[in-house]
């Protein structure tokens, strides 16, 4: 029973240091994955129409809102 307690404390740091290192290696990747598709969407002359439907939904949201001068 002695010589399993440092196996099980191994096991915890390294599987938890993996766990944990995959873990920010997908969010890093997929972080990075909509950051390029962002500023490859930004250098286009004319807006993709998700950025043009976006603005839009985003004015009307603003203009049906009560203003905060009329509270």
């Amino acid at each position: 029973m002695v010589d399993f307690g440092p196996a099980v404390i191994l096991g915890l740091c390294f599987g938890f240091m993996f766990g944990v290192g995959c873990a920010l290696a997908v969010m890093y990747s997929i972080y990075l994955g909509g950051y390029r598709k962002a500023v490859e969407e930004s250098l286009q002359p004319t807006p993709p129409k998700r950025f043009v439907d976006a603005i839009r939904k985003i004015q009307n949201k603003r203009a049906s809102a009560p203003s905060i001068s009329s509270r």
